[in-house]
């Protein structure tokens, strides 16, 4: 049986929004300013190392699912599950300064 090359990586949902509107602030917003810094605090102390890495791909680097589990070595269920578990991590402590 051949691997399944073809993966959809479009994330949707509350999460996904809540972490892209903090990316997408203005450099000059001092609130966009802050919640970025918040943004990485909780992705270097919250997350494990593996989700950390994924997240960092994704948001940081834009890899896509796919690129990302061939580097990573792992599926690419693997990897939106793993991202799915970080992001819902890292919305239900930013949910409160969103």
């Amino acid at each position: 049986m051949s691997k399944r090359e073809a993966y959809s990586d479009t994330f949707t949902g509350e999460a996904d929004r809540g972490i892209r509107a903090v990316l997408g602030f203005d450099d000059e917003d001092e609130s966009g300013r802050k919640l970025r810094r918040l943004l990485l605090k909780v992705i270097n102390n919250e997350l494990t190392p593996r989700q950390k890495e994924i997240i960092m791909l994704y948001y940081y680097r834009d890899a896509d699912i796919v690129s990302i589990s061939k580097m990573l070595g792992i599926s690419p269920q693997a990897v939106s599950s793993i991202m799915s578990r970080a992001r819902l991590k890292m919305y239900k402590i930013l949910k409160y300064y969103i």
